[in-house]
């Protein structure tokens, strides 16, 4: 299952962040804590795609799972520019929750989608596209529900 270091590295860092991503979805917004955390997870969401960049088994080059990393940088990157420049952007905690919150919803999907293509009886495209659908679709509408939250747990952490 595990062939070698690169593969072992990207296992243990993709658990990493799927564990500080979860905390810091759940967890109160605009802490300490969840700050340390949201760093935490940014550092494992760069071993993971550093890694993912390094790992050319499935396809013997650049693959579809290449471009899902590619996307995971980008929404990483989006998701850190607000808080690193908040000053000059009005509206910077939604951006940064909102691109932040679709991160970890894409590791999720990466999670379900390499579990699924574990069950033999599934085609393993199927697998993928299933798992990816899932998870995003419940996710958009776990995001729907809670944005409103995390705005007044932001706004009320803020005027403290």
């Amino acid at each position: 299952m595990i062939s070698n270091s690169i593969g072992m590295l990207h296992l243990i860092s993709s658990i990493a962040a799927l564990v500080l991503g979860s905390w810091v979805i759940f967890a109160q917004k605009g802490t300490r804590l969840h700050k340390q955390m949201g760093y935490a997870y940014c550092i494992a969401m760069i071993a993971v795609n550093a890694t993912a960049f390094s790992i050319y088994r499935l396809f013997n080059g650049f693959g579809p799972f290449h471009i899902a990393a590619v996307i995971s940088s980008i929404t990483l990157v989006l998701g850190m520019i607000p808080v690193l420049i908040r000053q000059q952007i009005k509206q910077w905690v939604v951006w940064h929750f909102s691109f932040m919150y679709y991160s970890v919803i894409g590791l999720y999907a990466a999670f379900v989608s390499e579990t699924m293509v574990r069950i033999p009886v599934i085609r393993f495209w199927w697998s993928v596209a299933l798992g990816t659908f899932l998870v995003m679709f419940l996710g958009i509408y776990f995001f729907q529900q809670q944005s409103v939250k995390w705005k007044k747990q932001f706004n009320q952490n803020s005027n403290q």
